[in-house]
This record gives structure tokens, sequence and C-alpha cells, in this order.
């Protein structure tokens, strides 16, 4: 009888090997256009799981969850103004500011560059 046992895995502390360019581009790209469709979760997962490939998405997916994070709270406020009407303007601005911050984000990951969304508060770095 032959053991039918996997080996073992390689070393936990090893670090993650770093994303090529191409790659890191491709994922920055979809985490921003991935926001639009989705909101805040494709930059929290992406910022959990490639945050440590390589410093350029560490930064595309840093910089979209704040961007993220910056609307949920600005959702949560014009929400809450419904009540008297004006949030409803708020929702309506958080969204645009979404869609076209977001397409230019996406762009600029895709050229390579880095971005900086405005209006943005930083919660991680």
């Amino acid at each position: 009888m032959t053991n039918s046992t996997p080996p073992p895995p390689a070393n936990p502390n090893q670090a993650p090997t770093p994303m090529n360019p191409a790659d890191e581009k491709l994922w920055a790209t979809l985490v921003h256009v991935g926001g639009i469709l989705f909101y805040f979760v494709p930059a929290l997962i992406g910022y959990i799981v490639l945050k440590d490939r390589g410093p350029f998405i560490r930064a595309h997916t840093a910089t979209a969850l704040n961007f993220q994070l910056t609307l949920l709270i600005a959702y949560a406020v014009g929400g809450v103004l419904t009540i008297i009407l004006v949030g409803y303007l708020v929702l309506l601005a958080a969204f645009v500011l979404m869609v076209v911050f977001g397409i230019m984000a996406a762009l600029a990951a895709n050229r390579g560059e880095y971005y900086t969304y405005p209006l943005s508060i930083k919660f991680v770095n």
C-alpha cells in the first residue's frame, strides 16, 4: 500500500511572489471597475489578497478601498437625509462620483499610472 498523502505546504512564512507589471495593471483596473459594480467589496478583497504582491497594486487597492469607504459614509448620510429630501441629491451625487472617478481610476491603472481619488478620506495606506 502506498502513502497517498500530499506533500507538505510551502513555507507559510514565505513572502508572496510579486506580480509582473501587466498583472498588476490588470488587477488594479479590475478593482476600480469592480467598485462601480459591487461597491466596496472588490476593493476590500483586493486589498486583503493583493496588497503584498507589489507597490503598484497595493497603492491602487488602498486608494480604491479608501474611496469606497468614503462613499459608504456618503450613502449612509444620504440615506438618513432622505427624510428631508436633500438626501436624494446626496445619494445621486455619490453615485455619479463613484462612476466617474471609478472610470478615471481604471483608465489610469490600465495605463500604469498611479491615481488618487479626490474627496477621499484616507483610512488605509
